[in-house]
Order: C-alpha cells, then sequence, then structure tokens
C-alpha cells in the first residue's frame, strides 16, 4: 500500500507536490455510507481511489508520468551505463532547470512501514534515503549524499540491517540507484522493496500484445467473463492460443554502417471471441472486436490481477474508449477489495458524484499563471458540503483546474471569417 507521494522539479511540478492516500477526517454520514473506500493499515485509513481532475495541460498526465520514472528508476537503474541522460525534464522556469528533482514515497510492505527518497538531475543520482518504522518507530537503513565527496564511505551511511552494505555502494554508480543495485546483489530487504515496485506498483494498463495477456487470462479467464459479461458484454467466451508465424527481423551494425533483414519465426498470440447470438462462431479479436471491446479486455485483466493481489494502479485518463458505467464499474471494483489502490486522472465529471466518492479522493490539478502545476484537494474546500453538487461547483469554476474558454459568438466568428 502507498500512503503518500512526494515530487518536485519534474516537467510542470515545480515546488513539493504531495499525493496524500490517507483519508481525511470525515464524519459525515456520507461518509460511514462509503467506509469500503477506505482500509485500515496500523492506525490509519487509506484511500482505495483517488481522482485527479484539471484542464488540458493542467499537469494530471505530468503527475502520472513523474511517478512513472520514478518507479522505473527503481526498477531499472542498475541496467544503467554511463551515457545515460535520465529521461524526465525538470521544470524550465523561474530557476528550477539548474535544481535538482526529488521523489519521497511512504509505502508498506508485508506488513512494514517504508520511507523512500531520492533527488537526482538528469546525468546523476545525487542523494537516496531509506527509513523503515520496525516498531512504530522511524530508523534509519541507509542514506547517501553524493555531495559529501568521493570516497564511499563518506558518501554513504548503514544500520546494520543490510549485510555488507559498502560491497554494494563499491559497485553503486551515479547513475544507479543504490536500492537497485542492492537487490540485484542479492540483499533481502532491498529484494522486498524491488519486488514491490516491480510487481505491485503498476504503471498501467497490459498493452493489448503485453507478454503478460496468456498467463493472466489463464489465471483469470472465469472471473473474466464474468467481469466482461457484468460491464453488459455479450462475449460468452475467449479462447488463446501461441502461432508460430514468419516474421522480419532488422540486424544493424552501426559501427559498419551495415544494416540486413532476415526471416525468423516469432510466437505470436491468437485470440479468439464467442457471442451469445451464435457461440459457434469464432471472431477474431484484434481485427473484430471493437477498440472499446479490446480496450475493456487488457484493462479488466489489469485490474482482476491488481484487486486480487492488493496492488497499486496508476492510470492516466481511464475513460480511455470506455463507458462512463464502466468506468464507475472498474473504480466499484476497487471499493469492494481489500486494500487494493488505484491513481487515476480523468476528464469525466459524471464520477464527480459525492455518493460515490468521498471529498478526500477528489483532487484537483491546476496551472498556475507562472506555468507550475499545483494539486489540491476538495477535502480542502472545508465549506463544501457533502450534500452540494460537487459536478455543478467545478463545472462553474469554483476550484479552478477547469479551462476559461471566451466562445462567445463574435470571437468564433472572428477565428472562422479571417478579415479581408
Amino acid at each position: 500500500m502507498v500512503s503518500e507521494i512526494h515530487l518536485t522539479n519534474f516537467y510542470s511540478i515545480k515546488d513539493d507536490l504531495v499525493l496524500d492516500l490517507k483519508a481525511g477526517n470525515i464524519k459525515t454520514q456520507k461518509s460511514q455510507d462509503l467506509s469500503s473506500n477506505v482500509f485500515d493499515f496500523s492506525d490509519t485509513k487509506l484511500l482505495k481511489s483517488v481522482a485527479l481532475y484539471g484542464a488540458n495541460a493542467s499537469g494530471k498526465s505530468n503527475i502520472i508520468k513523474a511517478i512513472q520514472f520514478c518507479v522505473s528508476m527503481i526498477t531499472q537503474s542498475h541496467n544503467h551505463n554511463e551515457n545515460v541522460v535520465f529521461n524526465f525534464k525538470p521544470f524550465k522556469f523561474l530557476g528550477a532547470a539548474k535544481k535538482n528533482s526529488s521523489f519521497k514515497i511512504h509505502f508498506a510492505n508485508n506488513g512494514v512501514e517504508f520511507e523512500y527518497s531520492f533527488s537526482l538531475n538528469q546525468t546523476e543520482i545525487i542523494s537516496e534515503e531509506l527509513y523503515y518504522y520496525p516498531n512504530g518507530r522511524k530508523a534509519k537503513i541507509f542514506t547517501r549524499d553524493e555531495t559529501l565527496g568521493k570516497e564511499k564511505n563518506k558518501i554513504y551511511s548503514f544500520s546494520s540491517v543490510i549485510k555488507k552494505p559498502m560491497d554494494v555502494a563499491e559497485n553503486t554508480s551515479k547513475k544507479t540507484l543504490y536500492i537497485s543495485r542492492a537487490s540485484q546483489m542479492d540483499r533481502d530487504i532491498a529484494k522486498d522493496i524491488f519486488l514491490f515496485f516491480n510487481e505491485s506498483f503498476i504503471l498501467g494498463y497490459l498493452g493489448f500484445n503485453s507478454s503478460t495477456i496468456e498467463k493472466l487470462f489463464n489465471e483469470n479467464k472465469n472471473k473474466l467473463l464474468t467481469a466482461l459479461q457484468i460491464a453488459d458484454s455479450d462475449i460468452v467466451d475467449i479462447k488463446i492460443k501461441k502461432e508460430i508465424r514468419p516474421s522480419k527481423n532488422l540486424n544493424a551494425d552501426f559501427t559498419k554502417n551495415t544494416a540486413s533483414i532476415e526471416d525468423v519465426e516469432k510466437p505470436h498470440l491468437i485470440i479468439s471471441s464467442f457471442h451469445k447470438s451464435n457461440p459457434a462462431i469464432a471472431f477474431d479479436f484484434a481485427t473484430e472486436e471493437s477498440a472499446g471491446t479490446q480496450a475493456l479486455f487488457a484493462f479488466m485483466l489489469t485490474i482482476l490481477d491488481v484487486v486480487k493481489n492488493n496492488k497499486i494502479l496508476l492510470v492516466d485518463e481511464i475513460e480511455m474508449s470506455l463507458h462512463t458505467k464502466i468506468v464507475e464499474y472498474i473504480i466499484e471494483m476497487f471499493n469492494a477489495s481489500e486494500s487494493a489502490q488505484l491513481i487515476y486522472s480523468t476528464h469525466n465529471t459524471n464520477l464527480l458524484n459525492l455518493d460515490k466518492l468521498r471529498k478526500d479522493q477528489i483532487y484537483f490539478v491546476n496551472k498556475k499563471d507562472n506555468g507550475t502545476t499545483e494539486l489540491y484537494s476538495l477535502f480542502d474546500y472545508k465549506d463544501f458540503r457533502d450534500t452540494m453538487d460537487v459536478e455543478k461547483a467545478y463545472l462553474q469554476g469554483r476550484f479552478d483546474a477547469i479551462p476559461y474558454i471566451n466562445d462567445s459568438l463574435e470571437n468564433l466568428k472572428n477565428l472562422l471569417h479571417e478579415p479581408k
């Protein structure tokens, strides 16, 4: 589970931006009716889902993208070589381009709470820290500060949690996070944390051609068919098989400026669907089903895995190719879970319903006049009662985070009819 994420100096995010998944102290009847939207961890109640609302270019996708980048650093930085440039951009204005970017996350794994953070610029890791709460009190596992010199014993400080920690430090370059290298070198607590981010922090829906589609389908076929039918699909069966098909493979040698194309045989996934009106006739899923049905298939496989195993799912524009009712259904699946979590951005204002979402589950993303992204919750508006119409208030601009469009008839005429 995740309780808090901090982002600083990523894309349009300049100052410390906090996405807080801890439930607010709401004691209204509606919050009691939505008790399934939260779960308990230790002495804290945590939210099962949070929504990000905002105008186009406000920074919703940048928040998702920044989190995706930071998690990918944890899972992939041990593969970096010395010429790697990290795949993000700092905020470009107000002098921030020359400052470090930072990420901090509070999470729990196997019942133990951790606080992990790192800072970096586009070419180097600058600092890194890992703390945990083994007995309810914060304790250090390690700290790293590359500004303290070149000697590893000055840069790093360790407790006794990780075995032979300096062996890992000696093999950790400025391109690599220590936690990533320590996992690769078989250090227990580092492996646990790596697996949490690699297997439990899901950075988006599966692609239709994902290599894990077959595995998840075999594990969840019956639940998938039931979920599709609840979503008003008339598909009654799906079958998947692999075929070996010829393909073209490009071989390039840039040192000799040569390239060749060779014929190879690769496994290809064949998905067939069968419908209620005639279950004997197979449809080719890739060419004969709609984009919405294909999306729902991949989405549901992802969600069933996330919900069943209490993982965290990060989704940008959750409504893509899906009807509003289907999106509501997906969110309700998380509410029915034990402790799965969903962080999603959306433009779908029909979901702004305080009969289904708590005030602290609704976040607004706003672009300020200086170009920076700010994030705040409906829970911050203490005078907004949960008996009010939040969709109407949002569209009227009460919370900002909407586009202000001057679409007067005169402006539209001037736009469409250039002066002669």
